[in-house]
């Protein structure tokens, strides 16, 4: 029966196979040779996916038993002998693959979208059409998440934003104490106390087992008698075996292990020995001389860690270096770089010696390399460094650097002379050889060393300058005379020439020479570089060689600009020559540029204003007087000259330019006012009054009359002042100031009301003055009106909206009242509508807390970081937390940014008067005196007191500091 299933087998194969069996191996038989002619296009090719041979005619193959081996029955064990528990039969494992089968219906596994996990034809078989799908569908998904990332991100973002603002990490919370961490000192750290003990106290003081130090003498007695016992004697209990009576004892004339028949452990010399062995110890650490101990507890560990190489990266990275760079040894051994870089990766890992000879060994490969050479004498020590440069000089006696280096090693003057001498035998071109032997002689060895030089090196500037420098007057002229035979393309040694010419008086050669230098240069072929001959003017400048640099500037200054660019360009140049403190090259420019712009006002302003900050004060009226004969109707060229003379003292010179002033500009505001106020200033009351007349007639506007209201209100005669201000609201009923004045002087009066009505009538016509509205304000606060005032306020904000002076002054008007929270309220909603307000930011900074205030400053200085009030409210900051030097730091860097706010040199100035020295505190005035600050909340209510009318720019200054206080 099995043979006859066999056969069938076969026979069922056969025929299944006969389809492809030509196209897999072709019949050799006579009998096919007309079949191969005619063959198939199919055949020799893959068959297609999925293709059962002899389907087609019903020719399928089966299995038998003996295909898949005998049956079994479920009870049945399996083959592995060792299978874990429930796995042991076969009916087990069958069960097992069902279950493995079906699908997980567990919660866990359930997808809202997808139902549970798992593919509904997850038995079938996966083809390649299935996995083309996926792919497309796995494209589709990629594309509409795409299509939706950055709004899903955008939203992802917020979320997270929205979330950490709710519930802020404790991280964020803590960070304006974790930045004053930067601020605590070692010792401060130190200080800090331990965490204290939390558990309770048998398990803080455990009870440790006492032990009880057995005597000497329980020892011998019984060593004596080789008899155990299991308790102590009684009496070396009673006398706790000091003072015992038995041998052994301390105090007994046979102490301890020295007792008659005390057997072969002797306690005392044990103690000998432990004394002599810590006393060798000692001695290995101590002076031989003064017995004092030699060991340095402080830099004990600094001297172990200087053991530890300083290389910190990867040791598999130095590995693999050392055999990289040993293959590049090995594969080029005449490459120096190989050698000089493997000597210093063993140098960086602390392997010096190694170093050493590799670099000697690369020496012997490469004996021509200057590099390899110079780098094994960096190895060396002192005199093997010296022989390592010796045999150097023997291999390259033409290398600059080794003779450099050889010098360098010397330490001895004469030896390096030496040295060096021997190498300009060997290199006379050298023009570093030359110059480092110069650098080591007295000054005549080195003009007859230099006088070689320039003939072996005739092409060296620097050698020509250094010996012009040491002749005399006359040889010099010849040293630069054939220097400049030598080389006619380099101005340095025409500009030394003018140089020389300007020491020895003869200022008149130097605009010649340097004329015929820039002909020369020119006619050799050499472009004129206009920013290198100014830097060449700043440097001789420096060097005091006035004439020199005036002259350069004058020769090269219009070389390469454009007609219409002079103005601009020569402004820079100026400005540039300030900055580098060249004051003499930017006077020059000055004073080319006013030859070739006389006509121009803005050239003459900066010129006076130059002259004002860096020159005299005869220089600048010499300048004013050119000034005004070429512009006449610069009105501030007049004042500026008015008032050089008035603070010189000179008031009749004073007036005399006034007068003339008169004649050019006839009706002219500012002379007028000028005129006016050096009369005032100088007590000459019934001038000014005639002066302020006159001007009302002749030249009526809305400064002269307030000019002429003020003058009777200071000087006392308040009914002619109130006269001249209604008169002068007749004509200029929109100009707030008079507006002011008219409220201020009722105000002074004591008649509340009639202040009111006129702020109230200037509101009408001025609602868009600021000032106006804080003075109505602070009317209604001053006679309790508080609900008033912040009416107004409010009304001034409406109809002023994002501005920060009506805000500030909310915000000041209920911190004033006690309402702090009301006030923090307003705060954050006026920075909310002025984000970029300065004084807004420096008040919100001192209405924190202090713990929060850095945070604040730090906030206010992203927001507004060139604000001149931010950096005063820094300054501040660090003076209230007795940071002194910080606080300096901040007060110049705001009076630097803004020069013209008085609040800042107030403060600035009260800062010196409690931490600085007398010194720093007149520069501060000085500084203040001359920025004359005109702005500032502060400032102006001291300056603008008609008590205060006459005071100089320094007692303002002293008044204004003495009402600071330092509540902040």
């Amino acid at each position: 029966c099995l043979i006859r299933t066999r056969a069938a087998k076969s026979t069922a194969a056969a025929g299944g196979g006969g389809a492809t069996g030509g196209a897999a191996i072709p019949l050799a038989s006579p009998l096919m040779g007309g079949l191969n002619k005619k063959k198939k296009p199919f055949l020799g090719m893959p068959a297609p996916l999925g293709y059962v041979p002899g389907l087609g005619r019903g020719a399928t193959g089966f299995t038998t038993r003996s295909d898949i081996g005998p049956a079994r029955d479920a009870n049945d064990p399996v083959d592995d002998r060792h299978a874990p528990p429930g796995k042991r039969t076969v009916g087990d494992q069958m069960k097992k693959s069902q279950d493995d089968d079906d699908e997980d219906l567990n919660d866990t596994n359930y997808d809202e979208f997808n139902g549970y996990a798992g593919s509904l034809f997850s038995s079938g078989p996966y083809e390649k059409d299935d996995e083309e799908a996926d792919a497309i569908y796995a494209a589709l998904d990629k594309r509409m998440d795409e299509r939706r990332k950055e709004r899903r991100e955008l939203r992802e973002k917020e979320e997270i934003e929205k979330y950490r603002m709710e519930r802020p990490k404790i991280q964020q919370q803590f960070s304006d104490l974790k930045r004053k961490l930067v601020e605590v000192t070692e010792e401060e750290w130190l200080s800090i106390p331990d965490v204290g003990d939390a558990r309770n106290k048998r398990q803080r003081n455990p009870r440790y087992e006492k032990l009880t130090p057995v005597p000497d003498s329980f020892f011998a007695k019984h060593l004596q008698t080789g008899e155990n016992h299991t308790t102590v004697d009684p009496l070396q209990g009673q006398f706790a075996g000091l003072n015992t009576p038995f041998p052994g004892g301390l105090n007994t004339p046979y102490p301890g292990g020295m007792t008659p028949g005390a057997g072969e452990l002797d306690m005392r010399k044990i103690g000998q020995a432990r004394n002599t062995l810590m006393d060798m110890r000692l001695s290995q650490v101590s002076d031989s001389v003064s017995g004092q101990t030699v060991v340095d507890p402080k830099g004990y560990l600094t001297d172990l860690n200087s053991m530890i190489p300083t290389y910190g990266g990867d040791i598999s990275d130095i590995k693999k270096a050392r055999l990289l760079l040993k293959s590049v040894r090995e594969t080029n051994p005449h490459h120096p770089p190989a050698w000089i870089a493997s000597a210093r990766l063993e140098e960086v890992t602390g392997k010096l010696q190694v170093a050493r000879n590799l670099i000697m060994k690369g020496t012997e490969m490469c004996p021509k390399s200057e590099d390899v050479w110079l780098e094994a004498a960096r190895l060396q020590p002192g005199d093997t460094a010296k022989a390592v440069v010796a045999q150097a000089v023997r291999h390259l006696p033409q290398s600059v650097r080794i003779y450099i280096r050889a010098a360098e090693l010397e330490t001895d003057i004469r030896a390096k002379k030496r040295v060096l001498r021997k190498a300009l035998e060997n290199v006379s071109k050298s023009v570093r050889l030359w110059k480092t032997a110069v650098e080591l002689e007295e000054p005549e060895d080195a003009r007859i060393m230099l006088s070689r030089a320039v003939e072996c090196c005739p092409t060296s500037v620097e050698l020509w300058l250094a010996l012009a420098r040491l002749e005399t007057y006359e040889n010099a002229r010849r040293v630069l005379n054939k220097a400049r035979e030598n080389i006619p393309t380099d101005r340095h040694i025409w500009i030394t020439a003018a140089k020389l010419e300007e020491a020895n008086g003869n200022t008149q050669m130097v605009e010649k020479i340097i004329d015929r230098a820039i002909t020369s240069l020119r006619a050799n072929g050499v472009e004129i570089n206009r920013e290198q001959w100014i830097q060449d003017a700043e440097e001789c400048d420096k060097a005091g060689s006035v004439a020199t640099c005036q002259a350069v500037i004058r020769a090269v200054i219009g070389i390469g600009i454009e007609e219409e660019d002079c103005k601009h360009t020569w402004m820079e140049d100026a400005d540039s020559c300030v900055a580098h403190g060249a004051l003499e090259c930017a006077r020059a420019i000055y004073a080319h540029a006013l030859q070739v712009f006389p006509s121009k006002k803005s050239v003459w302003l900066r010129a006076a204003y130059f002259e004002k900050s860096h020159g005299t004060r005869e220089s600048l009226e010499a300048l004013l007087q050119r000034a005004v004969a070429h512009c006449p109707k610069a009105e501030v060229l007049w004042l500026m000259g008015a008032k050089s003379k008035w603070l010189a003292g000179d008031v009749p010179a004073a007036r005399s330019i006034l007068a003339l002033a008169f004649q050019a500009n006839p009706n002219s505001e500012e002379i007028w006012l000028a005129a006016v106020k050096l009369e005032s200033e100088n007590n000459e009351y019934e001038r000014a009054r005639r002066l302020l007349a006159k001007a009302r007639s002749s030249a009526p506007t809305a400064r002269v009359f307030m000019k002429s209201v003020k003058l009777e209100w200071v000087l006392g005669n308040i009914a002619a002042a109130q006269e001249l201000c209604f008169e002068a609201l007749r004509h200029y009923e929109d100009f707030p100031k008079l507006w002011m004045m008219k409220g201020q002087i009722e105000e002074q009066s004591e008649n509340m009301d009639m202040a009111r009505e006129a702020y109230n009538q200037g509101l009408k016509k001025c609602p868009h003055s600021m000032p106006l509205w804080l003075l109505l304000s602070h009317l209604e606060e001053r006679v309790g009106q508080l609900t008033r005032a912040r009416a107004i306020l409010e009304k001034s904000r409406l109809k002023n909206p994002q501005t920060p002076e009506l805000w500030l002054e909310s915000v000041r008007l209920e911190y004033r009242a006690g309402l702090k929270n009301i006030a923090n309220t307003l705060m954050a909603k006026a920075l909310q509508e002025c984000p970029n307000s300065g004084i807004l930011w420096a008040e919100a900074v001192f209405l924190e807390a202090r713990p929060q205030r850095k945070t604040k400053s730090v906030d206010a200085l992203k927001k507004c970081e060139h604000d001149p009030h931010v950096l005063l409210a820094v300054a501040k900051l660090f003076w209230s937390e007795r940071k002194i030097t910080k606080a300096r730091e901040w007060f110049l860097r705001t009076v630097k940014i803004e020069p013209d706010l008085g609040d800042a040199w107030a403060l600035f100035y009260k800062f010196e008067l409690q931490h600085g020295t007398e010194e720093q505190q007149e520069e501060v005035k000085k500084r203040c005196e001359n920025a004359e600050p005109r702005h500032g909340e502060l400032w102006c209510a001291e300056s603008k007191h008609i008590l205060n009318w006459q005071k100089k720019t320094g007692e303002i200054l002293d008044l204004v500091a003495a009402k600071i206080k330092n509540t902040f």
